[in-house]
């Protein structure tokens, strides 16, 4: 038996990196997943390897008429919404005095917005489900400044406090909230992340497994389905105690600097 057997879990950003081990692990624990995303051919691919009543809808999550129209379409298909996990966001690593408004906005947007929206527009169907856990994907940046990631930095910290506000709200409803908090994930992201030119020394892709050689006191990246473990038991009913809590998954990075051993 699963642990999230006959749940019904919509995974935002779900097509590939952290989401994807999260649709992953919770269909195998028994979950019907739902993924959204923009990436088609890999979302498709995904509820393809899946089975067992797998839904892809392709999903800009900073388009509020976008997000009606996939609560509906999961309504009209299963019925019901147990577990959200809003895992949809980009990273922009750029210096401040570099960083164009174009860009702090549009990684506002997704992050920030879409989480918002997430919220605002899958709580309804969640209520008449009987209630559901929530799942906010922020980071360890979102608990401390990192240097050329203060934008990005903003819209976690954004996030762990949107997650701490709603779960007081929502205690009524019978939904929990809780934020996870990512440290260095071998994902793909790490390929995607624009870096600007000054003061960051480089834009080529950043590696994620020599990175956290330097900075994680475990000395190893993590890989994307830790994270999913941590989703798994925040989804399911063995933390149906846990409200408003922040999730951190980091091999020890908030622990302090791992140089400075004894």
């Amino acid at each position: 038996m699963g642990q999230v057997d006959g749940k019904v879990a919509l995974v935002t950003g779900g097509a590939s990196g952290i989401g994807e081990a999260c649709a992953l692990t919770l269909a195998r624990e028994g979950a019907r997943v739902v993924i959204s995303d923009i990436d088609d051919a890999r979302g498709k691919a995904l509820t393809a390897k899946i089975g067992g009543g797998a839904i892809y809808l392709n999903q800009d999550v900073v388009s509020e008429p976008r997000w009606i129209e996939v609560v509906a379409e999961i309504e009209k298909q299963c019925g019901k919404l147990d577990v959200l996990v809003s895992n949809a966001g980009i990273g922009i690593a750029t210096p401040i005095l570099d960083m164009s408004l174009e860009d702090w906005q549009r990684q506002q947007s997704i992050n920030l917005d879409g989480v918002f929206l997430s919220v605002k527009h899958s709580v309804p169907l969640m209520r008449k489900s009987g209630g559901g856990s929530i799942i906010l994907m922020s980071s360890v940046a979102g608990l401390r400044g990192a240097p050329g990631l203060a934008a990005y930095a903003a819209t976690k910290g954004g996030v762990r406090l949107f997650g701490k506000s709603v779960a007081l709200e929502l205690t009524a409803e019978k939904i929990r909230v809780n934020t996870m908090h990512p440290g260095i994930i071998a994902t793909p992201i790490w390929g995607k992340i624009p870096t600007g030119a000054r003061g960051m020394g480089h834009n080529a892709p950043v590696d994620p497994y020599e990175r956290a050689k330097m900075a994680v006191p475990l000395g190893m990246a993590g890989e994307a389905q830790d994270i999913a473990n941590g989703v798994l038991w925040l989804a399911s009913d063995a933390s149906r105690y846990v409200t408003g809590m922040e999730m951190v998954i980091d091999g020890g990075m908030m622990a302090g600097n791992p140089w400075r051993r004894l």
